[in-house]
């Protein structure tokens, strides 16, 4: 990844504020990319851009080469003259200041918008059309995509599984019938992606003319229940009865004595072989039409992974199986051009191999300052170890609690770790950390919005291992002085030659 020395903020495009439901694609994202030029900021980091599941996570996704239908903007919508400016039934959605994300609201949205865009799609004109019509044939996921979603609601959401055979089994002459007698139901959701898509586009040529990197990420394995899997089950561990023989997770360590079991199907390394890891090619390949740099989630596992039998309640019996993450990457980088913008998820107990594949490819790796101090001077977050730049030194990350969060459920012996490093001890506040950062070697330092507006845990984005109140934390124009608080941040940055 070539960067200059930079600094940047982690903010998922839902947590936006000015917009109904949750963040957008229009005037939100504008209005936020523009306040980073304004303060100096060169970086914005966030989530994965796909659909979330039913709990709002973006990292178990039912598609992962699709965007998240939430971020369509009906205003831009309206403006670019693809929706009548009568949407009544948006009228519950006038309260701006929600600070959480409703999952509920949000979906009602998109089916509202699914319509709209429907009812006034034969009003466009042909030019329009034939530009979709081309957009959607050079789109080889999206027929699986729109076919998956649509059966989805047409099966009351239960998982592909257990949906009558002919279709969980994808039989050709039956799924066949069934898209021609769903064609308009098809055409909402392709529309859907196509309107993303062209809003994405305007966001991306926004921030390049800013001067703003986008930093994307991408999960390491992807959801069961999917798109993906249902169409291209001979790649995953799924028998021929729709069990998984295989699944992921992390085994037992010092945090859990039994692991940690996700879930997901593992993938079957030798199909993926055979056609020279074509899926894994493309969807590298899609997420970084959308982003400047994208981050590797869990990339331990393209060394080796944590393989669980497929019935097992936790992760305790599991193995470790090879991969061939070396292969993979080399023809990533191929297609690349030769150059890899990637950045690796190196967090946990790595092991030399996976340090080996990392520096290999030269990827940056990630340093987390609220693991560093322990007493242990060789702990290789403390920033006086993270001794050359390609590395992200962050405060936390969504995973984490916020600073100030960290900071109140630390015991007294941890704070006496940190203390000769605190300006202020008596009175701390998250900017300790954030200047801390700032002043490490590494290439790109991030803090997550919450430090720089020194908001304790009820703003943390996501707890590891619960369901409830993650991923729907929006930033409130109420938060403090959100503007300020940028440009201190950029002020720091550009003290530090950021």
């Amino acid at each position: 990844m070539k960067l200059e020395r930079n600094s940047g903020i982690l903010l998922h495009p839902t947590s936006l504020p000015d917009s109904p439901v949750c963040g957008s694609f229009g005037s939100p994202a504008r209005l936020w990319l523009n306040e980073l030029a304004s303060a100096g900021i060169g970086v914005w980091q966030f989530l994965p851009l796909a659909p979330t599941d039913s709990f709002g996570s973006p990292y178990s996704s039912p598609s992962s080469f699709a965007f998240n239908p939430w971020f369509l903007d009906q205003n831009d919508l309206v403006r670019d003259g693809f929706l009548a400016n009568d949407l009544e039934n948006f009228s519950v959605e006038k309260d701006y200041s929600s600070n959480r994300v409703d999952f509920q609201l949000a979906n009602s949205k998109v089916k509202i918008l699914r319509s709209s865009l429907l009812n006034y799609w034969d009003k466009q004109n042909r030019t329009v059309q034939e530009q979709f019509e081309l957009w959607c044939s050079s789109q080889f996921w999206l027929d699986d995509h729109s076919m998956f979603m649509e059966l989805k609601i047409q099966n009351n959401d239960l998982p592909w599984w257990e949906w009558p055979d002919e279709y969980a089994a994808r039989d050709k002459k039956e799924l066949a019938n069934w898209k021609k007698n769903n064609q308009r139901e098809l055409l909402g959701h392709n529309l859907l992606q196509w309107h993303l898509e062209r809003q994405w586009k305007s966001i991306r040529k926004l921030a390049k003319n800013l001067g703003i990197f986008l930093f994307g990420d991408v999960p390491f394995y992807v959801s069961k229940d999917s798109a993906d899997v249902w169409g291209n089950r001979t790649l995953f561990s799924i028998l021929i009865n729709s069990d998984t023989y295989l699944q992921s997770g992390v085994p037992p360590d010092y945090f859990s004595e039994t692991g940690q079991l996700w879930g997901n199907p593992v993938y079957r390394w030798s199909r993926h072989k055979a056609s020279k890891y074509r899926w894994w090619r493309k969807r590298i390949s899609r997420h970084l039409d959308q982003v400047d740099f994208l981050r590797l989630d869990h990339f331990r596992a393209l060394e080796a992974f944590w393989a669980i039998p497929g019935k097992d309640k936790t992760a305790e019996n599991g193995f470790w199986l090879p991969s061939p993450g070396k292969e993979i990457l080399g023809l990533i980088k191929k297609d690349c051009s030769g150059l890899l913008p990637l950045v690796a998820e190196d967090l946990g107990l790595i092991t030399s191999n996976v340090e080996n594949l990392r520096d290999y490819y030269e990827l940056a790796g990630m340093k987390i300052l609220q693991f560093a101090f322990d007493g242990n001077l060789d702990n290789p977050y403390l920033p006086e170890n993270i001794k050359d730049e390609n590395w992200i030194v962050y405060t936390g990350t969504h995973d984490n609690s916020t600073s100030q969060g960290w900071w109140s459920e630390m015991d007294q012996d941890r704070k006496e770790q940190i203390r000769e490093r605190i300006l202020d001890y008596e009175n701390f506040t998250s900017w300790e950390l954030i200047r801390i950062g700032m002043e490490t070697k590494a290439k790109l330092f991030v803090a997550p919005i919450q430090d720089l507006l020194c908001l304790d845990d009820s703003s943390r984005l996501n707890k590891p291992g619960t369901i409830e109140n993650n991923w729907s934390w929006r930033l409130s124009k109420n938060d403090l002085n959100f503007q300020e608080a940028l440009k201190r941040y950029g002020d720091l940055a550009k003290a530090n030659k950021r």
